[in-house]
């Protein structure tokens, strides 16, 4: 009884978790999917297939790489191609319509009547409306951003339209070429699956939701734009360094070198320094000889004051008043004799 449940068990779809894929895809009819699909190192050499329906024992196949008929570069809406250093092969689908919609299995024919192939299924619908590349965009302030609007195959001839969310007036139009332009905004509808939004000169009350519009159908996006910094660049440095080194004020081989205007100031403090020192010396030089004239103008009236008599002056008063005159007219004498060489030493 144990056996048989393990032969069941392993009997089961799916129970060899050897191939991977992605989750379920939405895309907008007339639009084209890509699907990855993983498989382990010792399938390398086998044979990868593509086929669609809800149970894998009974799927279509639609692309096999032992098929010529569905080489990876053909001309079929399915392709197929197996890159074994990666261990993946990979399914394209082109020019897809709402038929298109359900189950798809990616698998690894493991061969024996005994051995289930490996397998992975994901659900693709193929829908009507719109849709965006990237919902969420941030640019820098002044620079330009473009959005990319995808449409179905039933909306190919329905004009196009780019909106601020909030704001129906604010939404532009493409005209009969597909196109709209202005110093702000540029569209351009390529008739068959996208249009694109570009939006210039960027500024930050730019920021927020808009409208791709189709119709009836619509998706929004979202702008985000960021500060722009400043910064200086390599150039502007350079050109910095180029003009406080400018070989005409500074010296290009000493690196300690000092501007012109510098070593000017600093000669002119010493000659000012040395004048200074110079005109203190003549100024002490002019004093001293002012105080030595003082000095001996002082000592000879110090004799004139200190021995005004002489010993034939007191004789002449008590004995001789007659020689007192003679001695009154020589102490006049010698005092004029010492006046005028006052004068001639002045």
């Amino acid at each position: 009884m144990t056996l048989l449940v393990l032969l069941i068990i392993f009997l089961l779809p799916g129970c060899h978790c050897t191939v991977s894929t992605v989750g379920d895809v939405s895309v907008l009819e007339g639009g084209s999917v890509t699907v990855p699909c993983h498989y382990n190192p010792q399938y390398t050499s086998h044979v990868k297939y593509w086929c669609q329906g809800r149970m894998r024992e009974f799927c279509t196949s639609l692309a096999r790489t032992d098929d010529p008929e569905s080489p990876p570069n053909g001309k079929g809406r399915v392709t197929i191609a197996d890159d074994p250093t990666q261990h993946v092969f990979t399914v394209s689908m082109r020019n897809l319509t709402e038929e298109d919609s359900g189950w798809y299995w990616c698998g690894v024919e493991l061969g024996g009547m005994w051995v289930s192939d490996s397998t992975a299924s994901l659900h693709i619908s193929v829908i009507q409306g719109v849709s965006v590349v990237s919902s969420l965009l941030s640019a820098d302030e002044g620079s330009s951003v473009t959005v990319q609007c995808l449409y179905s195959k039933n909306l190919r001839s329905i004009e196009k339209q780019w909106c601020r969310s909030g704001n129906l007036n604010s939404c532009v139009v493409t005209d009969s070429e597909g196109t709209f332009s202005s110093t702000k905004v540029f569209i351009h509808d390529d008739r068959n699956s996208m249009f694109l939004v570009t939006i210039h000169q960027l500024e930050m009350r730019d920021s927020g939701w808009y409208w791709c519009r189709a119709g009836q159908q619509q998706v929004a996006v979202h702008v985000s734009v960021t500060a722009q910094t400043t910064t200086l660049s390599t150039s502007t440095i350079q050109n910095l360094k180029t003009t406080v080194r400018n070989p005409s004020v500074m010296s290009s081989t000493d690196p300690h070198s000092r501007p012109v205007w510098e070593s000017f100031l600093v000669v002119c403090g010493i000659v000012i320094l040395v004048m200074t020192g110079l005109l203190a010396l003549w100024e002490l030089w002019q004093l001293c000889r002012r105080m030595q004239k003082h000095r001996g103008t002082n000592e000879m009236n110090d004799n004139l004051t200190m021995g005004p008599w002489r010993e034939g002056d007191q004789e002449c008063v008590s004995d001789f008043p007659e020689r007192c005159s003679s001695g009154s007219d020589a102490l006049t004498a010698e005092l004029h004799e010492g006046k005028h060489q006052t004068h001639r030493h002045s």
